[in-house]
């Protein structure tokens, strides 16, 4: 309906400790950990995601309170709004029913504003009450920004936690880091290479259209759902044998 579909998420904590992952080592010297366990505090990753471009926005944080996570989220999306084509103007009743559309399938529906703004933006958010601040949600619809809650591991915040499971993994497996500091660069630094070419994320894309031509070069065996890479010599029928063979008696 040519809206803007973001995610928005928060990953971690990530510890400021010896992370899990491959590295590179001279032979014979592999890494070695240090025996004590000192914990050197943590750090969080906000993260606001675009599928449709690849494009996503991540800022770092030792703690993600609503005073920290609402300013931020506002800030970046007022950004995103500055640079999406002039919205459609519709009239009042038009315009009600397009946020209302939004809604029906909702369990969660927070209340319209009486009045209302062309709608410009989706945010797909999990349902947790911070999200649910009456002050943040009428900013929301103020800037004509409709909130989608989705249940923890809903279908579209999964693809805005992968997002972070790609970022996390590039930016600190392997990797030792000494405070929450450096691990918040480290991910702000990956997201920035990211973005220089930011990979689209779609439903059905070409991951599955590898599967359907993989499974095309396959052949099914008795109606199950076993398949084998090589084409099955069939034995013939006596009546085609007879048939191929040529010979006809009367």
């Amino acid at each position: 309906m040519g809206l803007a579909v973001w995610g928005m998420d928060e990953a971690g904590p990530y510890q400021a400790i010896p992370q899990p992952g491959i590295r590179w080592q001279p032979v014979g010297q592999p890494a070695r950990y240090p025996h004590e366990h000192i914990r050197h505090g943590t750090a969080k990753m906000l993260t606001l995601f675009h599928p449709a471009t690849g494009q996503v926005r991540v800022k770092g944080v030792t703690s993600c309170p609503n005073v920290v996570l609402h300013a931020w989220l506002e800030a970046e999306l007022l950004i995103i709004l500055e640079a999406l084509p002039p919205a459609k103007v519709l009239d009042e009743t038009d315009n009600w029913a397009a946020w209302e559309r939004w809604q029906a399938a909702l369990t969660l529906k927070p209340t319209l504003c009486g009045t209302l703004p062309p709608l410009r933006l989706l945010l797909v958010m999990h349902n947790l009450k911070g999200h649910l601040t009456a002050s943040f949600v009428v900013w929301l619809f103020e800037h004509g920004v409709m909130p989608l809650y989705t249940p923890l591991s809903g279908s579209w915040l999964n693809m805005t936690e992968s997002i972070q499971r790609v970022l996390a993994s590039r930016a600190l497996a392997g990797q030792t880091p000494a405070n929450p500091v450096q691990i918040i660069d480290w991910l702000e630094a990956t997201a920035h290479a990211w973005n220089a070419d930011p990979t689209p994320f779609e439903w059905a894309g070409k991951r599955k259209a590898r599967r359907d031509r993989a499974y095309q070069r396959r052949h099914p065996l008795g109606g199950s759902g076993a398949c084998t890479r090589k084409p099955i010599h069939r034995r013939l029928r006596f009546m085609d044998q007879w048939r191929l063979s040529g010979q006809v008696t009367h």
